[in-house]
């Protein structure tokens, strides 16, 4: 395993994080549990293999992530780094900072936090509610109580935003979107690193999209890879200026796989081979207006339109050619033992959506354009 500086902060992380908010679901009585059969093995294999970072949140997994997390790595504490987030989407109660940080250090089972994350911190947010509200007063508390080690935030906002915190001082660590689908936080990434601090990606096989492209979209390129999520991760180990990729892993094949491709991290993408990524990924994206990123936050919609898995088809139709799948998959979109919820059609136009979504994707334009082209 390789290990990089984590910016400022002293430590050393793994090149390879574990995001534990897709861990492996089972149900039990009617209810969508964590099947810890399957979930701890693939957290200790991680760390065995030399993972020494993982990350969780307050509501991952139906709130039960933390828990698994905990129970997984207790007797390795010292060894790892864990990192959470306060549930803050604009929340200004200060009170509730401390309630809620003190509520998942008791379902992780641990003394303190090592990264303690804003989670989905925005430029306004930070701004109108955490220093207004006294909040990072709050964190700063916390820190110097050696509850938390770390202040951080998790981020889904325009570049500028992120230039922005990284300038006011108050954060050590940043986890943000970034993969070879989606650059736009590349030159905020770079800025955010000369300023010190440490920078986890997320998503940077796209939410599994990377993984699902064409056989030969690689080969397309001229480069030679075992899979696209090896191209996937192997393109974001290449940045200098990412200490960590973290890859929400599902199933014990996906951490082996990811384990393998981190072992490699040394040997990143070359010159030339980003320069023909580069080259195919203009060809496919001029070919496209959509772009979802699946975070979910669009969910859930109140007439059970299965936003994200839909415009996830879209993607496939669209840019990389995969129109028989894409239409197969859509029409499995409410009927039995198919994908669950309702397809673009039943949309009533309410907006939520739009109001939740971190891309600003017009989602009832693109939900018409989906139901025209994939039913």
């Amino acid at each position: 395993m390789i290990y990089r500086k984590f910016g400022d902060t002293g430590v050393k992380i793994s090149a390879l994080g574990f995001g534990c908010m897709r861990l492996p679901m089972t149900n039990i009585e009617g209810k969508s549990v964590v099947d810890e059969d399957k979930a701890i093995p693939m957290i200790r294999k991680a760390y065995d293999a030399g993972v020494n970072y993982f990350d969780t949140a307050y509501m991952y997994c139906d709130g039960q992530s933390e828990a698994i997390v905990g129970k997984a790595l207790k007797d390795i504490r010292e060894n790892i780094y864990i990192s959470t987030k306060f549930p803050f989407w604009g929340n200004g109660d200060r009170a509730e900072y401390r309630r809620t940080l003190e509520e998942q250090m008791k379902r992780l089972d641990v003394s303190y936090v090592d990264f303690y994350h804003f989670h989905g911190l925005n430029g306004q947010g930070y701004k109108d509610v955490v220093l207004k509200t006294g909040l990072m007063e709050e964190a700063r508390k916390a820190k110097e109580e050696g509850l938390i080690r770390h202040i951080s935030f998790s981020f889904h906002d325009e570049p500028e935003a992120l230039k922005m915190l990284a300038d006011s001082g108050d954060f050590e660590t940043v986890l943000c979107q970034y993969n070879f689908l989606d650059r736009r936080n590349e030159e905020a990434i770079a800025y955010a690193k000369s300023k010190g601090m440490g920078v986890v990606v997320m998503g940077p096989v796209a939410g599994g999209r990377i993984a699902g492209m064409a056989p030969d979209f690689a080969e397309k390129a001229g480069i030679k890879v075992s899979s696209n999520a090896e191209l996937a991760m192997r393109f974001v180990f290449a940045n200098p200026n990412i200490d960590c990729a973290l890859s929400g892993m599902g199933s014990m094949q996906m951490v082996e796989e990811n384990i393998i491709t981190a072992d490699r991290a040394d040997n990143p993408l070359s010159n030339n081979e980003l320069e023909s990524l580069d080259h195919l990924m203009n060809e496919y994206k001029r070919l496209s207006e959509l772009y979802c990123t699946g975070c979910n936050y669009c969910m859930p919609c109140p007439q059970g339109v299965n936003i994200p898995f839909i415009f996830s088809q879209m993607n496939n139709y669209r840019i990389y050619g995969l129109t028989d799948l894409s239409k197969a998959e859509y029409a499995r979109i409410g009927v039995e033992n198919g994908i669950g919820g309702q397809k673009a059609d039943k949309c009533i136009e309410c907006g939520l959506c739009e109001t939740k979504c971190p891309q600003k994707i017009e989602v009832i334009r693109q939900l018409k354009e989906c139901a025209k082209i994939l039913g």
